[in-house]
């Protein structure tokens, strides 16, 4: 495990601690990890309703009941 030291805000100290005080996280580390994966799964989530957004501004889209009769069919 590589090692490297952050310097934050006293803030942002105070936050990651009230976090771990909570018990659902080890470590300081253990909550900066999970707010990255939060950050990466909101990151993915966002550009796929862009790319949705994009499909139906370019008429890329079916109708509700073409949808559902594909389901049923």
């Amino acid at each position: 495990m590589l090692n490297t030291k952050l310097s934050v805000s006293a803030d942002l100290h105070s936050g990651l601690q009230a976090f771990v005080d909570t018990g659902k996280y080890a470590t300081e580390a253990d909550v900066v990890r999970a707010a990255l994966d939060a950050l990466d799964f909101q990151t993915s989530e966002v550009a796929a309703i862009r790319e949705g957004m994009d499909d139906f501004q370019a008429g890329r889209f079916r109708s509700l009941e073409e949808f559902v009769s594909e389901l049923e069919g």
